[in-house]
């Protein structure tokens, strides 16, 4: 990103967001008919508030279908615009201007403003989680400058400040009152029709900014586990499942009229070790936990094959990803001698608590505790339902597994996971010679300039931070035949739906 140069990308655009008009399996979009989707999700889990913490994939499918982001992640670059057509920063690299899209309009037909804006990320920013989705900007640092620029100031030099409003950045109309958060009108492709025990029903909006939609609307289903979302596909109940998991992709394997589309680099499981105190602070502790597991049978097994070994850097979709880093295998004998020399007790059985909010998750707590047991580590899973495990695990406890998509930014897991007093600081860690290079890397302005501090903070997080990171799964989506043009993006991407057309 250079310096006070305009970094536009128009939301929506057809070369630049997770999929474009032109389909892959040929053809010229058609346009209408529903497209039925199934997400996984629970309904003790469910939340309507885009600010909110989205346990449920089918909420934040259904809250991302309606609501805007002011960017997104995209095929070209890895921060496009959405309900932002354009930005730019100061020569400090601190304040960064953001332009509304020209005809962006709520879906009662306002116009968007940018007081709509800022008004949406000041309340997001003051949410539990506001410090980890918008990082190192204060919420009165969000001011607006006439009717279409919004002014976000950084507290630190920030060249990838545009990449942090990608994700949860969502655009609702300025004071709407909370009791009406889960009905209000957004600004994305879809409209809510109706909403009924985490199921929905989203209409075509006809004057969305980004550029036609071809479907009528969209049928979203939550379903509590993977395999029942596929026997739904394969019985022709739904036409998408979304993010539906190894197994299930092996099943359909054989079957000619489903199709099977594979997102590398969509979702990382790791095991989050705390490391600002218990069982596993010592860093030589951590190392051992990362020697003991055996990362290509994680993947066979856990994964069916569909995914990759990692190497505890969290990022690996990014282009500047550190591969030269050497990939860490497993080495029971070295994993042995640093629990011994840093006293680990052994007598002791620790709890790795995980939910099955996502397929392949508790199984890989399972194969893992099983593989510890040949270092002679005692460890119990403990399954947790969603809404319980963020209440009282997620950033607080000693040993557990989560998930994140969209993996195409070192970078982006850095400043909400691992700088000291991020927001979303899953192990407490806090490391001054990680914080610093950190520093330097978002300080810097052009991306060649910043590859030298970017692998050495890489090398940092492989060899320090409480991430063991063991694999990478694809993102798995089924579709019947008749639909075309599913995002190939991974993570936030693959909710992009509004070039998907059906075949008639």
């Amino acid at each position: 990103m250079g310096t006070a140069a305009l970094l536009a990308a128009c939301g929506g655009g057809k070369d630049d967001t997770a999929s474009s008009s032109a389909d892959s399996a040929g053809g010229t979009p058609q346009k209408g008919g529903t497209l039925r989707i199934g997400a996984l999700g629970r309904a003790s889990a469910t939340t309507r508030d885009p600010h909110g913490v989205q346990g449920n994939e089918s909420d934040y499918l259904i809250i991302a279908l309606v609501h805007d982001t002011l960017t997104a992640p995209g095929l070209k670059d890895n921060t496009v615009g959405r309900l932002a057509s354009g930005w730019k920063s100061s020569d400090d690299l601190k304040t960064w201007r953001f332009t509304i899209a020209k005809g962006a309009t709520f879906h009662d037909g306002s116009p968007v403003t940018a007081d709509d804006v800022v008004w949406s990320l000041r309340r997001l920013r003051n949410t539990p989680a506001g410090a980890g989705r918008l990082p190192g900007i204060k919420a009165e640092n969000i001011t607006a400058d006439g009717k279409d620029t919004v002014v976000l100031v950084s507290d630190d030099a920030n060249a990838e400040l545009p990449l942090l409003t990608r994700l949860a950045t969502f655009v609702l109309k300025k004071d709407t009152p909370d009791k009406e958060i889960a009905k209000a009108p957004g600004t994305g492709p879809f409209k809510l029709d109706w909403f009924r025990g985490g199921n929905a029903r989203l209409l075509r909006n006809d004057k969305w900014h980004g550029g036609p939609v071809h479907l009528d609307a969209i049928e979203v289903t939550m379903f509590e586990s993977p395999q029942a979302m596929a026997n739904a596909l394969l019985g022709g109940q739904i036409d998408v499942a979304s993010n539906v998991g190894a197994v299930a992709a092996r099943t359909a394997a054989s079957r000619k009229d489903i199709q099977v589309t594979r997102r590398p680099n969509d979702m990382a499981m790791p095991i989050v070790m705390r490391t600002a105190e218990g069982p596993f602070a010592d860093p030589k502790v951590r190392e051992a936990m990362k020697l003991v597991v055996d990362r290509e049978a994680m993947v066979k097994q856990v994964l069916s094959g569909y995914g990759t070994v990692a190497n505890d850097i969290l990022g690996t979709g990014d282009p500047a990803y550190a591969k030269d880093i050497p990939q860490r295998r497993r080495d029971l004998d070295k994993a042995k001698k640093l629990l011994e020399e840093a006293g680990f007790d052994l007598a002791t059985t620790y709890e790795l608590v995980t939910t099955e909010d996502i397929a392949g998750l508790a199984e890989s707590a399972t194969l893992f505790a099983t593989q510890a047991r040949e270092a002679g580590i005692k460890i119990k899973v403990v399954k947790q339902e969603s809404g319980t495990f963020y209440e009282k695990t997620w950033l607080k406890g000693d040993f557990y597994t989560n998930y994140w998509g969209t993996n195409d930014s070192v970078v982006f897991f850095a400043s909400k996971t691992m700088v000291t007093g991020a927001g979303q600081n899953e192990a407490g860690w806090s490391d001054k010679s990680f914080d610093d290079t950190y520093r330097k890397v978002i300080g810097t302005a052009g991306k060649k300039a910043r590859a030298t501090s970017l692998r050495e903070l890489q090398q940092i997080v492989h060899e320090k931070s409480g991430y063991l990171l063991w694999g990478m799964a694809d993102g798995i989506d089924l579709a019947s035949a008749k639909v075309r043009n599913l995002p190939k993006l991974p993570g936030y991407g693959r909710v992009q739906l509004e070039n998907v057309w059906l075949a008639r």
